[in-house]
């Protein structure tokens, strides 16, 4: 997310680690739990900064 430098879909993580999308949502959904993740716009994701 951080090489990107914008948020991004589930979708595009999955493609470039060669994972499951289901698998890349789950991970994601559980960072944004911890507040590691956040979503600036409906189905896409960035990381926290700070």
């Amino acid at each position: 997310m951080k090489e990107k430098g914008k948020p991004v879909r589930p979708g595009d993580v999955a493609k470039t680690l060669g994972m499951e999308s289901k698998e890349v949502s789950k991970i994601i959904k559980s960072l944004r739990e911890k507040g590691l993740v956040n979503s600036p716009k409906r189905c896409y994701y960035a990381p926290v900064e700070g």
